[in-house]
């Protein structure tokens, strides 16, 4: 029986936190209910004590939003959980996340301390986050670099003080995916009340294992996935959803699945790259504007053959309108032929034969050929 997944997107809090990208309350508010249409499962709205604004769009998207549970990040300081706690005030499902690092480079190197007042801080905070609300997620910074028996005794002692879900984030993006795949499994073999939590997984994309990392993680256990929108975030991103979602779904033989409606992911993409001004490259997996278009001879043949030769998903399905052929000198007769038949015109194999050549030359000097050139190229 398939196993589900669940969703928690942080692109209005991680992903938000790239220069240039910040959007206003009323612009998240915007984003959070398409989040919440697509069926998102946990929104982390923002982190309060960080701004007024912060504070503001925490409480204005736990008033708007109705099914998803609403995330306020903070960390594992009084003062930040106060403000978390309050700005969750009005939401219906409300949760505080909240953590310290656990490597021994950002304890030493951040917080100057040692493992053991690092442990105690973190109980102390998913204690008081505790008389916030019920939901409480632990993060535990920079896991990706972290001792292995470290982080499984900071795991059990924050499950054991009341923490619902545990997040093993690889916050600098450094493990491959088999090594952080063995990090989550070791986790459930060596913390004996690891089946009291959920363990969330939160990746990065330095070295561009991003969604490699978080599917390695869900096959070796974890049960929640923490990713943006387009894989927006710090430095090189964070895991997309949109990858995540469709590896899950195409793959079925690994049996899981998520509540996400997937036709949803292409206008959710454009609306956030739109507001936060934030360009989707073309190549970009499931919503670039190539990932369903075709310009080699070769590929434009076999497609229009058959789609599923050069296509492992239908376009419809993470609602994106249909597939392209776009038309350059690496084209073929078959592209050609096809495209002159959508705007009416039919030849025979002769007269094709010399429309092609004319074609070449025009995309070599224009580099792309569109219908307009078409119609010149024909007359």
């Amino acid at each position: 029986m398939s196993q589900r997944v669940y969703i928690f997107d942080t692109t209005l809090r991680d992903g938000e936190q790239v220069p240039g990208c910040q959007l206003t309350t009323e612009e998240k508010i915007v984003v959070a209910k398409e989040l919440e249409r697509m069926g998102v499962d946990v929104i982390e709205a923002g982190f309060p004590i960080s701004s007024p604004g912060d504070f503001r769009s925490v409480v204005e998207i736990s008033k708007a939003v109705l099914e998803p549970t609403i995330c306020a990040l903070s960390r594992a300081v009084k003062g930040d959980i106060d403000a978390a706690g309050e700005a969750l005030k009005w939401a219906k499902r409300g949760r505080i996340h909240t953590g310290i690092g656990s490597s021994d480079i950002h304890i030493r190197n951040k917080f100057s301390s040692t493992r053991e007042k690092i442990l105690e801080q973190a109980i102390a905070a998913v204690k008081h986050a505790k008389t916030y609300v019920e939901d409480v997620e632990f993060y535990a910074e920079d896991a990706g670099r972290a001792d292995l028996v470290f982080l499984a005794q900071l795991t059990e002692a924050v499950i054991k003080a009341g923490a619902t879900v545990v997040n093993i984030p690889d916050t600098t993006g450094y493990c491959l995916p088999d090594e952080y795949g063995r990090k989550i499994a070791y986790i459930y073999e060596h913390v004996s009340n690891v089946h009291q939590a959920t363990i969330s997984i939160h990746c990065h994309n330095d070295l561009g294992l991003a969604t490699a990392n978080t599917l390695a993680g869900v096959m070796n256990g974890a049960r929640q996935v923490e990713v943006t929108m387009n894989g927006i975030g710090e430095r090189a991103g964070n895991t997309s959803l949109e990858e995540v979602v469709m590896a899950l779904k195409v793959k079925k033989e690994l049996g899981f699945h998520t509540n996400i409606d997937a036709t949803r992911l292409f206008p959710v993409s454009n609306l956030v790259s739109q507001m936060m001004r934030m360009p989707v490259q073309a190549n970009k997996a499931i919503v670039g504007r190539n990932a369903f278009a075709h310009s080699s001879g070769i590929h434009q043949d076999g497609f229009l053959k058959h789609s599923e030769n050069y296509e492992i998903m239908n376009p419809h399905d993470v609602g994106v309108p249909k597939s392209s052929i776009v038309l350059t000198a690496r084209s073929g007769r078959h592209a050609l032929k096809h495209r002159l038949e959508l705007l009416g015109f039919r030849y025979d194999k002769p007269t094709l034969d010399g429309i092609y050549n004319r074609f070449l030359d025009m995309a070599d000097i224009r580099k792309e050929v569109n219908d307009k050139d078409l119609m010149e190229l024909v007359r």
